[in-house]
């Protein structure tokens, strides 16, 4: 936990080699910091140091009228805190344009970006939705969700996210229990990728079903955290990512229902010299979780 320097805490996570290269990673939602564990193995691989942070309304981050790029300036505080000045940045699904903020707010800091199935600008792409599966209530929900201010996002979607949080019952003190409801809802593939068995991390072996709910109810302790993350996601960014100037990778799988491969190919063609990979066969946590080592090498290469 740290104290940002308008007095909000920030909890975070770090990991990895103690001494390597910095990245920084943004999680998904609703999800947190630990996120991160599973690539804690693979970045004492690359010497990388792993540092995941809550954004607002998540664990134990403070709530606040957060954006991409206010986002984008408590990772920087964070550095400051850590004594980091330049770093690279992850981000996994809709952590992906919160990791392309930081490129663009602190252009001089930020060394490489990873955008890891990820939304593009949503209403930008041809058509305006982010999965390829909506039928048409749904795409009606998001072409509204657009064109609504965030406050107003954040009060319609309110009622649908209480009432899965409601059914996933994150407070049960059955960690079995839980873990079944949260995989549950996961694509099969990335359920197995979810229990698959791991080193010990605070104190919970990875992919236990204790690690799973400790995940689950930290990342639904507070609603505010993945209703300000949709508000903002799916409507246009307070930023361009025609503004990237550093390295950029976009890792994306095909079989990915979450975040079509229509995104990376958008990103693609509006960030310089970006990167794009297409993971055949590969599901959206899988994009991540399989390749961890790839990535992180990839974004600390020349360092």
């Amino acid at each position: 936990m740290s104290r940002l320097p308008d007095g909000r805490l920030a909890q975070y996570w770090h990991g990895g080699a103690t001494d390597g290269v910095p990245v920084f990673f943004l999680h998904g939602c609703p999800d947190t910091r630990h996120a991160a564990y599973a690539g804690d193995a693979a970045a004492r691989r690359a010497g990388v140091r792993l540092i995941a942070v809550n954004r607002p309304g998540y664990g134990l981050s403070d709530v606040c009228a957060s954006t991409h790029l206010s986002v984008a300036d408590d990772v920087a505080a964070v550095a400051d805190l850590l004594g980091i000045e330049r770093y690279a940045v992850l981000g996994m699904s809709i952590g992906g344009p919160y990791a392309l903020a930081c490129a663009v707010r602190h252009p001089g800091r930020v060394t490489a970006v990873g955008v890891v199935a990820s939304p593009a600008v949503v209403p930008e792409l041809d058509p305006p939705y982010l999965r390829d599966d909506l039928g048409p209530d749904q795409q009606g929900f998001f072409t509204r969700l657009a064109g609504l201010t965030p406050d107003e996002a954040v009060e319609l979607m309110r009622p649908d996210f209480e009432s899965y949080v409601d059914q996933l019952n994150p407070g049960d003190p059955d960690d079995a229990a839980l873990a079944r409801r949260f995989l549950a809802q996961l694509d099969p593939r990335d359920a197995e990728l979810t229990t698959r068995g791991g080193p010990t991390i605070d104190g919970r072996i990875l992919g236990s079903d204790s690690a799973i709910a400790a995940a689950v109810r930290e990342a639904l302790a507070n609603s505010d955290g993945y209703l300000r993350d949709a508000a903002i996601s799916f409507r246009g960014w307070d930023f361009r990512p025609e503004q990237i100037e550093c390295r950029t990778f976009l890792w994306y799988g095909a079989l990915d229902a979450n975040a079509s491969i229509r995104n990376g190919r958008w990103l693609a063609e509006r960030i310089p010299h970006a990167t794009l990979v297409i993971r055949e066969q590969t599901t959206h946590l899988a994009v991540l979780h399989d390749h961890w080592d790839d990535i992180l090498t990839a974004l600390t290469a020349g360092n």
